[in-house]
C-alpha cells in the first residue's frame, strides 16, 4: 500500500522526519519497502514523501490511511482525527432505489444512496493524491469512490441509475451460465456460487470484485446509485480466483473489511460530492443490515502478559495503547479478601472493534501490546522448561543418522516444494492417473503434488549447475504423494560432475553408476539394511544404467542415470555431464532395518587370513551380483569376503564374454586355515560357477 505522508497528516499530527516515521512503522509490523518523493502536483506543507508499505494479510484494517493513522497516533500518543462525513441519517423508509439482499450469508450489509451528479474531472488536489498512491483518475464520481477506499480502506461502487432496470438492486447468487460484461471489457461467465448485484433483469456487477460495463458511470450519467457494502471474504476470494480477476476492491474484501464501515464510507463519499461540487444526495441513505454482528469481548490478564513477553509492562501503558488502537477497555480487576492478595484476579475486559477482524483471543491482545511496547525491548532469554522434552523416536534418530552420514559423504540437504508442474511429475509415475492434482493451483508450476522427491531435487541440481557449480551432490528426505500409495516418506539423492575431489595427484573422472550405488549401499548400511541391487528399467532412467533396490524380497527403490532428455527439458546445460539419481521408500527401509541395539562388537581376528584371486570368463550379460551370491551360497563359513577388483573385455576375450577377477578372503575364528582347506573350497566354488553360469577359469 502506498501512503502519501501529507495525506496521512490530515488524520494525525506527528513531528518527525519521514525516515523516522518509516522506521517506526516498520518496527510496528508494517515494513516500509521504499520511500519515494511525492509527485510534483502534490502541494504539501513541510516534508513529504510516498511510503510503500507491506501490509500483512491479517491486517485489512490498515489497507486505508485511517488504519495507518491509528497506528501512528498510538505510537506518538496523539489524537486521531476522523474525516468529515455528511450528517444524514440512514432510514428504511421510501427511497429512490429498491435494495433486496437475497443472500444474507454472503452479503451481511448493503448501504445505498442516490445522488444527482455533474460529471467532470476531479479537483487537482484530489487527482494528485490518487496519482501519488497509484490510482489513475477517471472522473469526479469514480475518483471519489476510490478516494474513500484509500482513506477508509472500504471499497465503493457507483452505478448509472438510468441503466438499472426498475431502479432496483438485488444482491443474489448468480445463475450457472449467466454472463456479465465487466468494466475491463471482458464477458464473464458466472457460476451458481458467485454473488452478483443485479437489477430487475440481469447482473450489473460481480459483488466485491468488479462492476459491470452496462451501468458504468460515464460523461452522460446524471444520477448515480452509490454502493457501500460488506461481502463475505471467502465468497469474494473464490469468485476472484475462479474468474482470474483481482482488483483493489477484491484485495480488501477477501481479507475482511469492517462490517460497520459501509454507512460511514457512504456519508464520507456524499460529503466529498458536495465539497467538490460533483453532486448532491437525493433522498435518504438506505441501510440493509439483516443480521447485525455482535462485537466480542475478551478478558486480558495482566500476569499473562508478563508471562508471555518475559518483561513487566506498566498497566497504564497497556490500557492506553489498546484504547488508542480502537479497543474498548474496562477494568475487570476483582479481589476476594478471603482468598488472599496473591490470588487477586488482575485483568481487563476488552471489547474488540469491528475493524480488527484479526483479533479474537487473549494472545492477540498481548501481541498488540508487544508491538507497541517494542520487540527490541523484549528479553532474548529462553522460556523456563516445565518438563523434559519427549524422547525422540527410533525412526527420528535414524533419519538424523542418515543426514549425518550423507553430509559426511559430501552431500548438501535440499528442501524443495511439495507442489510441482505436471510435466515434471509424469516420468516418475507408472500412470498419469496416479498423479494428485491441486484443485486451485497458484500456477501451472504448482499444479500437482509431487509423486517423487526427484523432480524438485533435479531442478535444484540443475539450478546450481547453471550457476557454475560443476560438482553438485544433493539429498532430500520428505513426503511424496500418489493416488495408489497415498502419502509416503522418501529419501532421494542426485549427483553430477566429478566422481573424485579435484587433486593434482589423480586424474579426473565423471561420476558414474558405481558412485551412486556406493552411496545407496552406505546409506542402507547406516540403517543396518543389506540391499540387493539388480538391473531394471525405469521411464526416467537410461536403459542399462538403472537398477532396482530391494531387501528381504521387498522393493526399496531404484537408482540410475537420469535420462538426458529429461535433464535437457528441465534446463540442464549442454555440458555432457551425466546426472545420477536414486530414491528409496523410507517406510520400506524401516520395515527391514535391523535394530542397532541388537548388534554386538566382535573382537579383532587372532588368526591370519588366506587370500585367493580368481579370474573367470562369464557371459557379458550376467550381473556380478549373481556371481557373488552364487559364491557365498556355495562357500563354507570360512569365506569372509568376496570382492570384484577387475573387469576386462577386449583382446583375448570372446565378444560375448567378460573376464571378471575376484578377491576371495578366507579366515577361521578359532584356528589357522591350511592351504589344502582353502584350495578345496576354491575348487568347489569354481565347479559351481562352471556348472551354473558356464564360467571358464582363465
Amino acid at each position: 500500500m502506498r501512503v502519501l505522508v501529507s495525506w496521512l497528516r490530515d488524520f494525525v499530527t506527528f513531528d518527525v522526519s519521514v525516515q523516522e516515521l518509516a522506521d517506526v512503522l516498520t518496527m510496528r509490523g508494517f515494513e516500509v519497502s521504499a520511500v519515494e518523493p511525492p509527485p510534483a502536483a502534490v502541494q504539501a506543507d513541510g516534508e513529504d514523501a510516498v511510503l510503500d508499505l507491506e501490509i500483512t494479510t491479517n491486517r485489512p484494517d490498515c489497507l486505508g490511511l485511517l488504519g495507518i493513522a491509528r497506528e501512528v497516533s498510538t505510537v506518538y500518543d496523539t489524537d486521531l482525527r476522523l474525516p468529515k462525513v455528511l450528517s444524514l441519517s440512514e432510514t428504511d423508509g421510501e427511497t429512490e432505489i429498491a435494495v433486496v439482499i437475497d443472500a444474507p450469508n454472503l452479503c451481511h450489509r448493503y448501504v445505498s444512496a442516490v445522488a444527482d451528479v455533474t460529471l467532470g474531472p476531479s479537483p487537482a488536489w484530489l487527482a494528485a493524491r490518487l496519482e501519488a498512491t497509484g490510482v489513475r483518475p477517471i472522473n469526479n464520481v469514480v475518483d471519489i469512490t476510490n478516494y474513500v477506499m484509500l482513506e477508509l480502506g472500504h471499497p465503493m461502487h457507483a452505478f448509472d441509475l438510468a441503466m438499472l432496470a426498475e431502479s432496483s438492486l438485488k444482491v443474489r447468487r448468480a445463475t450457472t451460465g449467466e454472463t456479465v460484461r465487466t468494466l475491463d471489457g471482458q464477458n464473464r461467465t458466472l457460476e451458481s456460487d458467485m454473488l452478483v448485484i443485479a437489477d430487475a433483469k440481469h447482473p450489473q456487477a460481480i459483488a466485491g470484485v468488479m462492476g459491470g460495463a452496462e451501468s458504468e458511470v460515464t460523461g452522460s450519467s446524471r444520477r448515480v446509485a452509490l454502493e457501500s457494502a460488506y461481502f463475505h471474504p471467502t465468497s469474494v476470494r473464490k469468485t476472484g480466483k475462479r474468474l482470474a480477476l483481482s482488483t483493489d476492491a477484491s484485495y480488501r474484501f477477501e481479507r475482511g473489511v469492517d462490517v460497520e464501515a459501509p454507512p460511514i464510507a457512504m456519508r464520507r463519499a456524499l460529503e466529498l460530492l458536495a465539497q467538490t461540487g460533483a453532486g448532491q444526495v437525493s433522498g435518504a441513505i438506505l441501510d440493509r443490515y439483516p443480521r447485525p454482528t455482535e462485537r466480542p469481548t475478551v478478558e486480558l490478564r495482566y500476569e499473562r502478559i508478563g508471562r508471555v513477553l518475559g518483561v513487566s509492562v506498566e498497566r497504564a501503558f497497556i490500557s492506553q495503547t489498546l484504547d488508542r488502537l480502537g479497543f474498548t477497555v474496562t477494568n475487570g480487576s476483582s479481589a476476594d479478601a478471603a482468598v488472599g492478595a496473591h490470588n487477586r484476579r488482575d485483568s481487563w475486559q476488552v471489547k474488540i472493534p469491528s475493524f480488527r477482524v484479526d483479533v479474537s483471543r487473549e494472545i492477540d491482545l498481548i501481541e498488540e501490546v508487544a508491538r507497541h511496547f517494542g520487540y527490541d525491548r523484549l528479553s532474548s532469554s529462553f522460556p523456563v522448561l516445565l518438563r523434559a522434552p519427549a524422547a525422540r523416536s527410533d525412526w527420528h534418530r535414524r533419519q538424523t543418522l542418515l543426514r549425518r552420514v550423507l553430509t559426511a559423504a559430501g552431500f548438501s540437504e535440499a528442501i524443495t516444494y511439495g507442489f510441482i508442474e505436471t510435466a515434471a511429475a509424469i516420468p516418475f509415475v507408472s500412470s498419469e492417473t496416479d498423479i494428485v492434482a491441486i484443485v486451485n493451483p497458484l500456477s501451472e508450476k504448482f499444479a500437482v503434488l509431487r509423486p517423487s522427491l526427484l523432480p524438485g531435487l533435479i531442478d535444484s541440481l540443475i539450478r546450481n549447475r547453471r550457476r557454475e557449480a560443476s560438482d553438485v551432490r544433493l539429498f532430500e528426505i520428505g513426503r511424496r504423494f500418489d493416488r495408489h500409495h497415498g502419502e509416503t516418506d522418501g529419501f532421494a539423492i542426485a549427483v553430477t560432475g566429478s566422481g573424485l575431489p579435484e587433486h593434482w595427484s589423480a586424474s579426473d573422472r565423471g561420476v558414474d553408476l558405481f558412485d551412486i550405488k556406493g552411496v545407496v549401499e552406505r546409506a542402507c548400511d547406516t540403517l543396518r539394511v543389506t540391499p540387493v541391487i539388480d538391473r531394471t528399467t525405469h521411464p526416467a532412467l537410461v536403459d542399462g544404467r538403472s537398477a532396482v533396490i530391494s531387501a528381504e524380497g521387498r522393493d526399496l527403490g531404484y537408482l540410475g542415470q537420469l535420462s538426458p532428455a529429461i535433464a535437457e527439458a528441465r534446463g540442464m546445460p549442454a555440458s555432457g555431464d551425466a546426472v545420477y539419481v536414486a530414491e528409496l521408500n523410507l517406510a520400506a527401509l524401516e520395515s527391514v532395518s535391523a535394530d542397532r541395539r541388537n548388534f554386538r562388537a566382535t573382537p579383532v581376528p587372532r588368526h591370519p587370513s588366506i587370500v585367493r584371486d580368481l579370474a573367470l570368463l562369464f557371459d557379458a550379460a550376467l550381473p556380478a551380483a549373481t556371481v557373488r551370491d552364487t559364491i557365498q551360497g556355495t562357500a563354507p563359513e570360512t569365506l569372509v569376503s568376496v570382492r570384484e577388483f577387475d573387469r576386462y573385455e577386449g583382446q583375448g576375450v570372446p565378444d560375448d564374454r567378460v573376464s571378471l577377477a575376484l578377491h576371495l578372503t578366507f579366515r577361521a575364528p578359532d584356528r589357522t586355515l591350511t592351504d589344502a582347506e582353502v584350495q578345496t573350497s576354491v575348487d568347489a566354488i569354481v565347479a559351481v560357477l562352471e556348472q551354473q553360469h558356464g564360467a571358464k577359469l582363465r
